[in-house]
């Protein structure tokens, strides 16, 4: 059975109190603020099921992000919670985004960083809290401009270090203390899995 896309809307608003409650709240990437600020996040919700679906949904913002007005639209984040709800499919579809920003020229340009509700690092636990600096809650991509990233790392010149600070965070949090944001999907989760429909 497809998606109901009407089960969509609540995607976005879900995403946005995610990152102002964990990015910009916990201050794990403290260059989310300015853009989210000034409303230059583009966000974009699909309800393909399956990767093909998806890497043309991709390929249209990757092409409207590289068209776009930087002062206008600074990233995107591309969302979508009916498909890969496995951790290890998304993550093995990555390789197949990052061979489509390369066929599209746009390699050295734009980047793809990634979030999924179940990622997470390798050598790590399921339950580590250190995963939650890349979890969100649904599978999403994060389409980003190097100059953006290059301007950023200018300003803030011990970036390396960012990585290190968001773990000793998370941990001073805990699980109950991050659970407590309540940053949780409001959609069911996806049942569909690598191909498969939901």
């Amino acid at each position: 059975m497809k998606p109901d896309p009407t089960l969509s809307v609540s995607v976005e608003p879900d995403t946005r109190r995610w990152l102002e409650r964990v990015v910009i709240g916990l201050n794990l990437c403290p260059f989310a603020k300015a853009v989210h600020t000034k409303g230059q996040i583009h966000y974009a919700v699909t309800v393909a099921t399956e990767a093909e679906a998806l890497l043309a949904v991709l390929a249209d913002e990757l092409e409207s992000l590289a068209e776009s007005d930087p002062e206008q639209r600074s990233t995107t984040l591309l969302v979508a919670p009916f498909v890969f709800p496995d951790f290890l499919d998304f993550n093995d579809f990555l390789e197949l985004a990052d061979r489509l920003l390369a066929e599209m020229k746009l390699d050295g340009f734009l980047q793809i960083a990634s979030f999924h509700p179940q990622y997470q690092f390798a050598g790590t636990s399921p339950d580590d809290i250190s995963n939650a600096t890349n979890r969100a809650p649904y599978p999403t991509l994060h389409l980003l401009r190097e100059a953006s990233i290059d301007a950023a790392v200018a300003a803030f010149p011990e970036a390396e270090s960012i990585y290190l600070k968001n773990i000793a965070t998370l941990e001073s949090l805990g699980s109950a203390g991050y659970e407590a944001l309540e940053v949780g999907p409001t959609l069911p989760p996806s049942r569909g899995g690598k191909g498969d429909s939901v």
